[in-house]
C-alpha cells in the first residue's frame, strides 16, 4: 500500500504524472487519516499530524513519486445571488449566522440544498439556482477551532 507525502494544488502538478484518480464528496475531503482505493486499483493512506481539507483537482503524491487526483463528487447543491454585491453580501451574512458551509463561485454564493435555507434565502429576495457540482465549501476560520491545513503547498485555491 502507498503512502500519500503531499498534496499539490490544482494547476501546481502535471497531468502527466497522474497514476489515478479518486472521486470524493466535500465530506470525504476533510481528512487526518483514511486508507482509500482509487478508481484503477491503487490503495494509498492518507496519514498527516492534522486535519487535511482537498480541494477538487488537488493532486495526492505518493511514496513513488506518481499522483492520485482528487475529484469531488457532483452534489445536490443550490447557486444564490442577488441583485446587487449588498444585497449578496447581506445573504452570506444570513448563511454564516446559521453556520452554513458555503462555496463561492463566480460572485454566486453555493449551498447544499436545504428546503428551510432556501425558503429563507427566497424570502429575502434571493435568487435560486439547482446545480449538481463539486462542493469546496470554505474552511472554517482558525480562531473557531476546527483548523484545516493543506500539507505540502503554501498556498490555497478557490473555487
Amino acid at each position: 500500500m502507498h503512502r500519500v507525502t503531499s498534496i499539490k494544488n490544482f494547476g501546481d502538478w502535471d497531468n502527466a504524472s497522474r497514476r489515478d484518480r479518486v472521486v470524493l464528496d466535500a465530506g470525504d475531503r476533510n481528512r487526518r487519516r483514511i486508507v482509500l482505493t482509487a478508481e484503477n486499483g491503487t490503495e494509498f493512506l492518507i496519514d498527516f499530524p492534522k486535519p487535511v481539507s482537498l480541494r477538487d483537482g488537488d493532486g495526492l503524491v505518493l511514496d513513488d513519486g506518481s499522483i492520485v487526483l482528487v475529484a469531488g463528487e457532483a452534489e445536490k447543491l443550490i447557486e444564490v445571488s442577488a441583485g446587487s454585491a449588498l444585497d449578496t453580501v447581506r445573504l452570506a451574512w444570513h448563511l454564516g449566522n446559521r453556520h452554513t458551509d458555503v462555496q463561492i463561485v463566480a460572485g454566486k454564493i453555493r449551498i447544499r440544498r436545504d428546503h428551510v435555507l432556501e425558503a429563507m434565502l427566497i424570502g429575502l429576495g434571493a435568487h435560486l439556482h439547482a446545480v449538481d457540482a463539486p462542493f469546496d465549501p470554505e474552511s472554517p476560520s482558525p480562531d473557531h477551532g476546527h483548523a484545516h491545513h493543506h500539507y505540502g503547498h503554501g498556498h490555497d485555491h478557490g473555487g
